[in-house]
């Protein structure tokens, strides 16, 4: 084992045990997981939520073979003091890894990164590494596994028997996600070989899991399978590190001739599709105790036989059940069910699509100059505050180079930009600044902000949010250099971020992190300087709905806005002048909105443009102060 290994701290909320879970739900998944990679890396500590907790009884009953401490919430480290469980946190206490997805995602390839040879575990992460990496505020998928459905199953044992007769709508959003088509890479030629299977009728060799056969060394057993079982055959010779030939060989002439949109579409085997993931691993807990409070209450789950199917399936895979049992987990064997009805899926399907269906209103043909009439007619168009101070820069000659971004790979051109981009937020910083406050450079990337910051105001303690582990590692190596010890490092979604701040900053957040910032701005009560980017990217999700503020909404539809939106990102330097020019002024506009729905929250708030304009097609900030 290497040296440093042992030196991580992996800290996890505990309210109470529930037959054989441990809540929250957030809680049993990662022990599961701990369990599943057989790892030993970290050292495990259970934050109590609550002050009548049994040392001994948490110790004994509730983990069989790993050690765990118990930690009250006054104990924990500062860094993961700010952030919500479960999280990671290195020795030294700078740098934390927060949320259930980033903490998942690193004891994966932190057992892999130990023991190279358990493939199988790095393999969780999916097709180039992507499984549950984008946040829940952007991608509906991530959201369902890592917040949605953990809730509804907590709502669902906690509700009195008369409340839950009807099952969550999100586990039936699993279920009807469970029944929609798979797209994988290369699934065109898997989908030819599935019309070959078809066609000529033959059964296809699956190899039959159990726990002699895959736990215990011995030989696999190959069993035929009636139609359709292509999918199956492939999902499971790859958790047996075999290939299968006829899935390689080449198809019939008239098979390669059939049109793409003529072919099967592939069915789920597990969550993502034909491959189990890191999804998986999140949801089994979770339907685990739903399905078991159901059947104890004896609930019918005809409704759900794609969710018990998978259930089942994912019970055959090697090492799932020893998991299990590590984790006293007492997996189910579910009897074979017929499909739901079609109304009902339907019904969900109508429910659960309000989101996409808005956000495909929002394509649009034409141009924003019928928009931007509309709103001056109303008396509103782009308003720009003067630069308090346009002259400020830094001494960037006398600065360490480690502060400097040229000293990174950028071009000279790029570099210099980006140090008139960093005068701008430092010099708004410093004018608001006291000593001893704290200031939180959200989506810090490398840390060009925040290391700025941390070095000419050695009085104040800057945190630096980053979701790419990498961005943020670079960023810490910087601040080594420097020696900065106002300083920390918290890997994670900006939701799982709860601390108190005075002051928060984004440089180029890209589309809805933008007014993810401001609000948690807000929330905290928080001073913001914020430079938005990417307009384009900016739609409806669960938590925000376009325009924000008042006047906007009065005026202006969604289509209308998200118009100005993408217009707003017409500003690149080799578009003519004129389209330039009506993409500031667009992107005047949306941050007017934004602006206006601040001060809703009584705040002072300014949208200024960067000295020189030139420093950035993405020009804007904004600029708010609490009354």
């Amino acid at each position: 084992m290497k040296d440093n290994v042992a030196e991580e701290h992996l800290y996890l909320d505990f309210s109470h045990q529930y037959q054989d879970g441990i809540f929250p739900l957030h809680t049993s998944i990662s022990l599961f997981l701990l369990s599943y990679c057989d790892c030993k890396l970290f050292k495990v500590f259970l934050v109590p939520t609550s002050e009548d907790v049994d040392d001994q009884f948490v110790t004994k009953n509730l983990l069989c073979e790993l050690e765990v401490h118990l930690i009250s919430r006054c104990q924990l480290p500062a860094v993961v003091q700010s952030c919500c469980l479960p999280a990671v946190v290195v020795q030294d206490g700078r740098f934390c890894r927060a949320g259930l997805s980033v903490v998942l995602r690193h004891i994966i390839q932190k057992t892999y990164e130990e023991d190279p040879s358990k493939t199988d575990v790095v393999e969780l992460l999916g097709f180039k590494k992507t499984c549950l990496k984008a946040c829940a505020e952007v991608s509906q998928w991530t959201r369902l596994c890592e917040i949605s459905i953990p809730l509804a199953v907590e709502g669902f044992l906690k509700a009195s028997p008369e409340h839950c007769q009807t099952i969550p709508p999100d586990i039936l959003l699993l279920e009807r996600k469970l029944g929609e088509p798979v797209r994988v890479h290369n699934d065109d030629k898997i989908r030819r070989q599935k019309l070959q299977q078809q066609k000529t009728g033959v059964k296809s060799a699956m190899p039959a899991l159990g726990k002699e056969a895959t736990e215990e060394g011995k030989s696999v057993e190959i069993q035929e399978h009636p139609l359709p079982s292509l999918e199956l055959s492939i999902a499971f010779s790859k958790l047996l590190v075999q290939e299968r030939s006829d899935v390689l060989n080449r198809e019939a002439s008239h098979i390669r001739r059939t049109k793409t949109s003529d072919l099967p579409p592939l069915d789920h085997i597990f969550a993502e599709g034909l491959y189990f993931t890191l999804a998986d691993v999140v949801l089994l807990p979770c339907i685990h105790q739903f399905l078991a409070s159901s059947e104890k209450q004896g609930k019918n789950l005809v409704n759900l036989p794609l969710i018990s199917s998978w259930y089942q399936r994912v019970q055959e895979v090697p090492g799932v059940k020893r998991a299990a049992g590590k984790c006293n987990m007492k997996l189910l064997q579910l009897p074979q069910l017929m499909s739901a009805p079609k109304e009902q899926l339907q019904d969900l399907s109508s429910v659960s699509c309000e989101l996409e269906e808005e956000n495909q209103d929002s394509h649009f043909i034409g141009g924003p100059r019928p928009t931007m009439t509309k709103l001056m007619e109303n008396g509103i168009e782009a308003k720009f505050s003067p630069h308090p101070c346009p002259d400020w820069t830094l001494d960037w000659s006398n600065l360490p180079s480690a502060v400097n971004p040229g000293e990174g790979k950028m071009s000279r051109d790029r570099a210099l930009r980006k140090q008139q981009q960093l005068n701008n937020l430092v010099a708004v910083v410093t004018k608001l600044a006291k000593p001893g406050d704290v200031i939180v450079d959200f989506c810090s990337g490398g840390g060009h902000v925040g290391i700025v910051l941390a070095h000419v105001m050695p009085s104040c303690q800057v945190v630096l949010i980053e979701n790419k582990e990498l961005s943020l590692i670079q960023a810490k190596d910087r601040s080594d250099e420097l020696g900065l010890n106002n300083i920390g490092f918290i890997q994670a979604n900006l939701d799982y971020f709860n601390g108190t701040f005075n002051i928060g900053v984004a440089l180029h957040a890209c589309g809805v992190a933008t007014d993810m910032v401001i609000k948690h701005c807000i929330k905290a009560r928080a001073a913001f300087v914020v430079s938005p980017c990417c307009y384009g990217f900016i739609q409806n999700t669960m938590k925000f709905k376009y325009p924000q503020s008042r006047q906007f909404k009065e005026i202006l539809s969604c289509k209308e806005h998200m118009i100005l939106c993408r217009f707003a990102d017409q500003t690149a330097v080799q578009l003519p002048p004129e389209r330039r020019r009506i993409g500031k002024q667009c992107m005047g506009i949306v941050d007017l909105d934004r602006a206006w729905a601040a001060e809703e929250h009584n705040y002072s708030v300014q949208v200024l443009s960067m000295e020189p304009e030139s420093c950035s097609p993405k020009n804007n900030m904004l600029v708010g102060i609490p009354a």
